[in-house]
C-alpha cells in the first residue's frame, strides 16, 4: 500500500493546484455559511442518512472541510522553502489583522469585535510553533515554555480551528518526511476524520513543484482572496438577501 501511495506516477498535483483546491473549497464553504441560510431550498433536506439531513448547505459545508488541512500543509511547505521566514511571518500576521473586519462583518454584520478570530491567526500561530521548534529543539525547557505560551495565546484568541489547528500545523511539519504517517495520524486532529480524508489524499499526490502560480503579485492575490471573498459575500447578503437580523 505504501509503495502505491508513494509511487511517483501518482504525484500529479503541484503546490499551485493545491492552492486552487484549498481556495475553491473554502469559498464554497463560506458561500454556504453566509448565504445559504437565507435561501430555503439550500437548507431543505432532500435525503436522510442516519441522523444526517443531507441538503445543498450540508454538502457545501462538507466540501469546505477540505480547505484547512491543505492550507496547513501549504503553510509548512512555504515555511520550509521561503527565502525569508521573517517576511513570511509578517505577511501572515498582516493579513490576519486585515481580515478581521471582513471576518467580523461575516459573522455579526458589524465591524465590532467577534468572539472568535479569523483563520490567518491560526496559521500565524502555527508558523510560530514551527519557528520555536526549530530554535529551541535542543532546549526542551524553552521549547515547552514557548509552545505552552502559544497554546495560551490560541485559547485567548479563539481563532478559527484554535489550538488544534495550530498544533496540527506543527505536526505536519514534524512529519514532513513521513507522508503515510502524516496522512493517517493527521486526520485524528479533526472532529470527523472521514470529512478530511480527501484533503490528505490530495497531499499524498503533491509532487513538490511550485506549479503555475509564480511571482509576488500572484502570491499576494492568494493572500488577499481570503478577506476579499468574505467581504464580497457579506455585501451580497446585505444587498440581496436581507442582511443580518
Amino acid at each position: 500500500m505504501e509503495q502505491i501511495l508513494l509511487n511517483k506516477k501518482y504525484k500529479i498535483l503541484s503546490g499551485s493546484t493545491l492552492k486552487v483546491l484549498a481556495l475553491t473549497t473554502m469559498i464554497i464553504d463560506h458561500i454556504a455559511y453566509v448565504l445559504m441560510p437565507c435561501i430555503p431550498i439550500a437548507v431543505f433536506p432532500f435525503l436522510l442518512i442516519g441522523s444526517h439531513e443531507i441538503s445543498i448547505f450540508y454538502i457545501c459545508r462538507l466540501i469546505g472541510r477540505f480547505a484547512f488541512p491543505i492550507y496547513g500543509f501549504l503553510l509548512v511547505e512555504g515555511y520550509i522553502h521561503t527565502h525569508s521566514r521573517k517576511q513570511y511571518g509578517i505577511n501572515l500576521l498582516s493579513f490576519a489583522v486585515i481580515s478581521e473586519i471582513p471576518w467580523n462583518l461575516e459573522h455579526t454584520g458589524s465591524v465590532l469585535l467577534y468572539s472568535s478570530q479569523n483563520v490567518f491567526f491560526t496559521l500565524f500561530l502555527g508558523f510560530l510553533c514551527m519557528y520555536c521548534y526549530d530554535r529551541y529543539k535542543e532546549d526542551s525547557r524553552k521549547l515547552i515554555l514557548s509552545l505552552g505560551g502559544l497554546f495560551l495565546i490560541s485559547i485567548l484568541l479563539r481563532a478559527d480551528y484554535g489550538s488544534i489547528g495550530m498544533f496540527y500545523i506543527l505536526f505536519i511539519y514534524l512529519l514532513k518526511e513521513h507522508e503515510i504517517a502524516r496522512s493517517f495520524i493527521g486526520t485524528s486532529f479533526f472532529a470527523r476524520p472521514w470529512t478530511v480524508t480527501p484533503a490528505f489524499a490530495a497531499m499524498l499526490m503533491y509532487n513538490g513543484k511550485r506549479g503555475f502560480i509564480k511571482g509576488k503579485f500572484f502570491k499576494y492575490v492568494f493572500y488577499a482572496a481570503y478577506p476579499l471573498h468574505i467581504l464580497a459575500l457579506y455585501i451580497i447578503r446585505v444587498l440581496y438577501l436581507g442582511g443580518y437580523q
